[in-house]
């Protein structure tokens, strides 16, 4: 079988790629080169995507079985790739976002169905622009699309914060181990679904190649709910210290300036989120998630810990986490007297 990556080296992509060398496919990734592949075997394309008379160019003689674009993000670059791989592949596959879901949730079980209306973040309405132009080509020209929907996936490059700055999560890091509070949305009771990108692989890769999933859209998420509280907790046990959290409101979080939170929490992180993946039991029987979060966690800091190169210091973010414990110790001696 022969399957073709556009990026193919990120978060999620790198452990499926590693995981379909392993099962025998013919893999190539398609990207500028800018970062190496951890991936031994695949074949290298060198191209901008982007530049779509050079793509078309570089792929008029080749055909895959399965073509999947983790690096398309607005409606402009869905129909490039409809344009690009119509009659090239079997099948081809969207990565969406569990954030385009309905925000604020009627219901905090979300399955395939739930509408897509996110108010609060144009990356998640972007990717439901992008759905809807893929699902009409499937509908009108039989354009072999599956759509996948992850939710909160991480690898031992990123770690699943609540929030951190520019620079990476590795400031957040540093605070906890210096005893300093960190910036956690509402009180840090909120239900949230974190995946390794171990677990989201063997998922993907069994809808790779899968005559039912042509047309169809499928959430890739995790089945194990834990509170943002119980999230750090593991993190900071991870680091040797304790976790000590300055709760700020998520509606205050997003009026901040210098951050935009807005579409991060009160489009995505602040919400409850229960998954419903029985779609995807159905369609890759089977499979089961792997990985509890206190395991695959603490993994993930150990790389950032033995990996100087992980460690940007973001003395900005440092300055705003000390300065959101000052504004809310003020609030608290404040509303304590009234």
């Amino acid at each position: 079988m022969k399957a073709l990556f556009i990026g193919g080296t990120g978060v999620i992509s790198t452990e499926i790629s590693k995981l379909l060398v392993q099962k025998g496919w013919d893999l190539t990734l398609l990207n500028r080169g800018t970062r190496a592949s951890d991936v031994p075997g695949v074949r290298q394309l060198t191209a901008d995507i982007g530049d779509e008379k050079a793509v078309a160019e570089l792929l008029k003689n080749e055909t895959f079985d399965v073509a999947a674009d983790f690096i398309c993000f607005v409606p402009g670059q869905a129909e490039r790739d409809i344009r690009l791989f119509s009659g090239k592949v079997r099948q081809f596959i969207f990565i969406s976002s569990a954030s385009a879901y309905q925000k604020p949730l009627s219901s905090p079980v979300i399955t395939e169905s739930t509408p897509l209306h996110n108010p609060y973040w144009q990356y998640s309405r972007n990717k439901a622009a992008c759905e809807e132009i893929f699902m009409n080509a499937y509908r009108q020209q039989g354009f072999p699309v599956t759509v996948v929907r992850p939710s909160h996936t991480f690898s031992e490059r990123s770690l699943p914060l609540p929030i951190h700055g520019d620079k990476g999560p590795w400031q957040v890091l540093d605070r906890i181990m210096k005893g300093k509070t960190v910036p956690v949305p509402g009180d840090g009771s909120s239900l949230w679904a974190v995946m390794s990108s171990r677990d989201f692989a063997p998922a993907f890769v069994g809808l790779m190649g899968n005559i039912h999933a042509i047309g169809e859209a499928v959430q890739i998420t995790s089945e194990e709910l834990l509170t943002w509280n119980q999230i750090m907790e593991v993190v900071a046990g991870a680091l040797g210290a304790a976790y000590r959290p300055c709760y700020v409101p998520s509606a205050i979080l997003a009026k901040c300036r210098r951050y935009d939170y807005s579409g991060a929490l009160l489009g995505d992180k602040s919400n409850t989120v229960i998954f419903d993946n029985a779609k995807l039991h159905r369609l890759v029987p089977g499979y089961q998630a792997q990985y509890r979060f206190d395991e695959s966690g603490p993994a993930a800091v150990g790389y950032f810990l033995s990996h100087p190169e992980m460690q940007t210091p973001d003395p900005d973010f440092d300055a705003f986490c000390d300065g959101l414990e000052a504004a809310m110790t003020r609030a608290e001696q404040e509303i304590a007297a009234l």
